[in-house]
């Protein structure tokens, strides 16, 4: 009896260690990204739910509306959250230019209230990390919000605060061209400052003490550095690419993807073809859309009307001139790049859906699962992925919330 009990016993041990069976690749991503928790930390989403005719509960076909974010396809890409971004183009420097701002940055923060609480059973408003983890394992997703341009800031440091009640948790600090905090990567003008004015470097104190997490997305090299100089705790890019594999100042050099990581930082990985591989030329897609630009006036000063029309050129442009987009595997080889260079604790997604973003096999967020794969195909393993899918940015939401805390 006592050999018949230690040989079924050898063979209950022996049973044990016999490996599982074997995953296809394909199984093993759709296990690791159902398993961790995923973020994409940019979408200009906001710039549809200001349209009264587009309903975030509603599943929307990405081709024929040119839109690439609602709760369902969020659902079926398996993302768990999203920051909405309440986006603002720069518009004038003035009291009025600033006001206005300022009122259509709380204007879409409403819309944003309005459309995800016409959804309760979908969706729910997200403040913290752990509001985050918590919606997540009610099935629904979780939004964040932030504001993409300072310029809604204006002069008044209040107003940081109060965004913040609102729920509002980063800021990018300007957008396309320079404004009154700091100096854009792309303003054709050149450098005002060399970096953050006087008034920015009060903004990045402010930011710091309310624990408002720092975008330097967008930012100069020279603004990067000097944000890196004052804030007490880590910054993010919430929608950028590496410079060294994409030459577009919209992108970090491998310096600056270092300084970052010193920070305890970390770059959110933006899918927006342009940012990701240079673009062949394309003369007819690019006269056409300066064409509606120049129309719009470059989306300045315009009426809710006028930008919901503007934008809805833009996608017909793009309709008609479509782009040779780059490919997930494209923005696979930024983040194993980003990696090589900054580690793999300062590395996550931002898509800028919405905003431009989409690359071949991630044309919108219902294809998020194809990053993961390709993540899976390159030999990441789940711990990894989970960092990249949304514990680095988590970990920095949490040491700013806490920074700010310890020093109120």
């Amino acid at each position: 009896m006592k050999i018949l009990f230690l040989s079924s016993l050898l063979m209950f041990i022996l049973c044990s260690f016999q490996p599982v069976k074997n995953e296809t690749l394909v199984q093993k991503a759709a296990r690791i990204h159902n398993a961790v928790f995923t973020i994409d930390t940019h979408c200009d989403t906001p710039m549809n739910l200001t349209r009264s005719d587009y309903n975030l509960a509603e599943r929307h076909d990405a081709k024929s509306t040119g839109t690439k974010v609602d709760l369902p396809r969020m659902k079926e890409g398996g993302l768990d959250a999203q920051f909405f971004a309440a986006f603002l183009s720069q518009g004038a420097r003035t009291e009025v230019g600033h006001a206005n701002a300022n009122k259509k940055a709380f204007d879409i923060i409403k819309a944003i209230y309005k459309s995800v609480e016409a959804s309760p059973n979908l969706a729910q408003i997200a403040r913290t990390p752990e509001d985050g983890y918590a919606i997540e394992k009610t099935g629904k997703r979780a939004i964040y919000i932030g504001i993409e341009n300072g310029y809604a800031i204006g002069h008044d440091l209040t107003m940081i605060e109060k965004f913040w009640q609102l729920g509002v948790r980063y800021i990018t600090l300007c957008h396309t061209l320079n404004n009154d905090i700091c100096d854009s990567s792309t303003d054709k003008k050149g450098p005002e400052y060399n970096g953050l004015s006087p008034f920015g470097v009060e903004v990045v104190k402010e930011m710091n003490r309310k624990g408002m997490i720092i975008d330097v997305s967008h930012i100069s090299d020279s603004s990067l550095y000097d944000v890196l100089k004052i804030t007490r705790f880590p910054i993010i890019a919430s929608h950028s690419c590496s410079r060294a594999m994409c030459d577009n100042p919209r992108n970090l050099t491998d310096e600056g993807l270092r300084a970052v990581a010193k920070n305890g930082g970390v770059i959110q990985m933006c899918i927006l073809s342009d940012y990701v591989k240079t673009p062949d030329p394309y003369p007819a897609r690019d006269s056409a859309r300066a064409v509606v630009r120049a129309k719009y006036n470059n989306f300045e000063n315009l009426t809710p009307e006028q930008e919901s029309a503007g934008w809805d050129e833009i996608r017909a442009v793009s309709k008609k001139f479509p782009q040779n987009l780059a490919t997930v595997k494209d923005v696979v080889d930024h983040i194993d790049h980003i990696v090589k260079v900054a580690g793999i604790d300062h590395v996550g997604i931002g898509t800028d859906f919405d905003g431009g973003g989409a690359v071949s096999g991630c044309f919108d967020v219902s294809e998020m699962g194809n990053i993961t794969l390709e993540l899976v195909k390159r030999g990441y393993d789940e711990e990894q992925i989970r960092k990249i899918w949304g514990g680095n940015f988590m970990r920095v939401f949490s040491a700013v919330l806490k920074g700010a805390k310890k020093q109120s």
